[in-house]
């Protein structure tokens, strides 16, 4: 067996948005993709927003930890995401690598979320086409 693809997704708080890329990444991915997500500022918890709407698609969110990047050094990723956070995204290695425009959802209504949510699911499956991994 292949080693898995290494994808790391990055925001400022890893409360949101590069919780729920790390989710679908182990969602679409299995076994063939090593998922991570990490924050510039972690802000220590998972959005409960973010938990309550992935949970609406059989995932548990609340397993999850919001970490900071000092706690993924030393790791070698193939792919790394920043999640629309600009400069505040401090430069990590990889061979591959996007940033995703994606607005923070914590402060959206429900349906807004749920469509970030969304967004980010397929945005996960294109990524993990693009790097070889069948979703």
């Amino acid at each position: 067996m292949n080693a898995p693809v290494r994808v790391l997704f990055v925001c400022v708080e890893n409360a949101n948005r590069s919780q729920m890329a790390e989710a679908f990444a182990r969602i679409h991915g299995g076994e063939r993709v090593e998922a991570h997500s990490a924050g510039s500022k972690p802000s220590g918890v998972i959005n409960p927003k973010a938990v309550r709407y992935m949970a609406e698609l059989g995932y548990d969110l609340a397993s999850h930890g919001s970490k900071s990047l000092d706690e993924i050094d030393g790791i070698d990723f193939d792919a790394v995401v920043t999640m629309g956070c600009g400069d505040s995204c401090p430069w990590v290695p990889a061979k591959r690598r996007e940033d995703w425009a994606l607005q923070d959802p914590k402060h959206m209504e429900e349906d807004a979320y749920r469509a970030v949510r969304d967004d980010i699911s397929a945005r996960v499956r294109q990524l993990l086409t693009d790097l070889g991994v069948q979703a």
